[in-house]
């Protein structure tokens, strides 16, 4: 029997469930598909793939003082100062052509601020851009640029949602301004979820090589298709170390697709507390294995409420997508394509489904906005009456209510007691403090000595003052 038969039959016999694999993805086999290249897809995508430069007008100091130094800052408390120059300052990203008309798609952080944006396409040709959308938390903006009737070229969409670990990509961008590169690479972990990457975003991580000047640019799958924008790097130095992160295409296709229609892409409200399932807890409710998150609380309003779900509910997953904290719910309702999406959860032993709404958080109770200016230690506050609203804007724990400070008039009393922006005053002299009404009105009484409790970074500290 030929030598090479035995060993196939060997591996065949060997592997577990052969027939299951699946064959759609495969690895080189041959010397030949070794010497396979990236040329091709890469001509077919990178026409697509632009330089941004922008530039604005910042205010600079003409010399510097002593109080410049950090140091002194930090021990002094002085503030920079001395006499300030008007100065051009200039940066460079990427950007994806994602409409032939002239759309385009980069990082928000790319065009912030800009007074003048200039594209430049792979053929040299330049146009000036104005921006047209900008989403800062997902950090996504649109560009427009006028092309005269000229048909450009683009990247179609891929289904994010299909992407597995260890497909192959490409990221392609303008990297520290040396000009279009092409980086080759694997998806190294989907969905990924992280504060230290982004405001509560979910991101595709890549092991391509992506610097600086990469923002905005393209993940591009094997098939030439938009896998992701590429957004940010986890790094000590600066410069790669093969953990490089890409906002997921559905999300950027959602914000297109809303721009096309004339909305505004809506920050989904979730209204709830969570936490992931974890073994021992799974045993305990009957289930199989730990997955999904557990409601400990929910917001009066909240929509999942409204959708039927109560504290102790497990949510499983959205539109068929496994869901493991909140940060994953929140995107997977942001990129659902109607005014609801089908949520799968665990109560009581039985797996249920729900229609859950996307909607904005509501400002409800109005905010109130007032100054605080009487004889008494909140003397210097603005404050506001807790909403989801607010809750979202100021990134305050989710069930929370009452008042919030939301800033603090320099050289002021309340700046000298010690308030802070993101405080929460619930207690003055043992009354609680539900509105900002109640709150002036305790301003007003003008007792002799003030017991007043705040809430901050989660824990509840007491203010003992006499005045």
């Amino acid at each position: 029997m030929p030598r090479l038969f035995v060993l196939a039959l060997a591996l065949l016999l060997w592997v577990p469930n052969a027939h299951a694999l699946d064959q759609t993805r495969t690895t080189p086999s041959s010397g030949d598909e070794l010497r396979l290249s990236f040329a091709p897809l890469v001509k077919q995508t990178a026409p697509a793939v632009v330089n941004i430069y922008t530039s604005k007008t910042v205010r600079q100091r003409r010399f510097s003082t002593l109080f410049d130094d950090p140091f002194f800052r930090r021990f002094f408390g002085a503030r920079p100062g001395g006499p300030t120059q008007k100065r051009v300052q200039n940066s460079l990203g990427s950007g994806v052509i994602v409409a032939a008309d002239g759309l385009i798609v980069t990082n928000h952080h790319v065009v912030e601020g800009a007074d003048e944006i200039r594209v430049v396409l792979t053929d040299r040709r330049e146009f000036s851009a104005e921006v047209v959308a900008m989403d800062e938390r997902s950090d996504l903006a649109l560009l427009r640029v006028d092309t005269a009737g000229e048909r450009l070229p683009t990247l179609r969409f891929a289904n994010s949602d299909e992407l597995e670990v260890g497909d192959l990509v490409l990221a392609i961008g303008n990297p520290f301004g040396v000009g279009q590169t092409v980086t080759s690479g694997i998806i190294s972990a989907n969905a990924r979820t992280s504060r230290a990457i982004g405001d509560g975003g979910v991101f595709i991580q890549t092991d391509a090589a992506v610097n600086p000047g990469n923002s905005g640019g393209a993940l591009v799958d094997i098939d030439g298709q938009l896998a992701g924008v590429n957004t940010a790097i986890f790094s000590r130095s600066g410069g790669s170390h093969g953990i490089g992160f890409a906002i997921p295409a559905n999300l950027v296709r959602r914000m297109v697709d809303l721009h096309a229609a004339g909305s505004k892409l809506v920050r989904p409200w979730v209204g709830a507390e969570a936490q992931p399932v974890r073994q021992d807890m799974a045993q305990a409710l009957g289930m199989e294995r730990p997955r999904g998150i557990i409601l400990v609380g929910l917001h009066p309003l909240s929509p999942l409420r409204k959708a039927g779900l109560e504290a102790n509910d497990i949510i499983l997953s959205v539109g068929g997508q496994p869901i493991d904290d909140l940060v994953a719910l929140r995107f997977r309702l942001e990129t659902a394509a109607g005014r609801t999406a089908p949520v799968e959860y665990w109560r009581r032993g039985r797996i249920r489904t729900a229609d859950v709404g996307i909607e904005a958080p509501p400002e409800e109770p109005p905010r109130n906005q007032t100054i605080l200016d009487g004889n008494s230690p909140f003397n210097g506050l603005r404050v506001v009456n807790v909403s989801p609203a607010v809750i979202e804007e100021m990134g305050l724990e989710a069930l929370l209510t009452g008042v919030v400070v939301n800033g603090v008039r320099r050289d002021s009393f309340a700046r000298r007691a010690g308030f802070r922006p993101g405080d929460v005053i619930e207690q003055v002299n043992g009354r609680d403090i539900d509105r900002v009404r109640d709150l002036k009105r305790a301003e007003d009484s003008r007792p002799g000595t003030w017991s007043i409790v705040v809430r901050r970074d989660g824990k509840r500290l007491r203010l003992e003052l006499r005045g």
